[in-house]
């Protein structure tokens, strides 16, 4: 069985595009894992680094819309060659997070009001992850800070299921 989690990055912001994710030149020029130092590049939130803040990072919890604009089939590359292998969002682009299903990471969709219990109380810790897929088919992202410890339910789709059993 596959698991999904590890450390989180909170990036804080809607709409994150394609383009911002990776840019489309570097899709086109590069093989996949040259993709690596160019992920993030483009993506301005104030006190983000992308140089010194994706190193280690397996989660990222993020706002509405998340991988929006061009479709590109190969933007969850990006994400992946970095060790990334799961993204939660209120919502994403739908070719965006099918794209990420195909390549064999995970798109949580959860409720805006979780994200923003997520960010208050999380965000500005050092935060693990576990996503849990229950026996009964419910599922959770479990978030660890410290002695600190929450979860939050979301629906499992087959999609999502399949992936845990690869």
């Amino acid at each position: 069985m596959k698991t999904f989690g590890g450390s989180v990055l909170f990036l804080d912001r809607s709409d994150i595009n394609t383009d911002e994710i990776i840019e489309a030149k570097y899709l086109e020029e590069l093989p996949k894992q040259e993709l690596e130092t160019y992920l993030f590049q483009n993506l301005k939130i104030e006190g983000f680094n992308p140089a010194t803040d994706v190193a280690g990072v397996k989660v990222i919890i993020t706002r509405e819309n998340f991988g929006c604009g061009s479709e590109r089939k190969n933007a969850p590359w990006a994400l992946e060659v970095n060790g990334i292998n799961t993204v939660v969002a209120p919502t994403f682009a739908k070719s965006f997070r099918q794209n990420m299903f195909e390549n064999g990471l995970m798109a949580i969709e959860i409720d805006k009001k979780s994200i923003a219990d997520m960010f208050r109380t999380f965000a500005d810790k050092e935060t693990e992850c576990k996503i849990v897929l229950n026996d009964d088919g419910t599922a959770k992202v479990k978030l660890i800070a410290g002695s600190l410890s929450k979860s939050y339910q979301f629906n499992v789709d087959e999609a999502e299921k399949a992936l845990f059993n690869k």
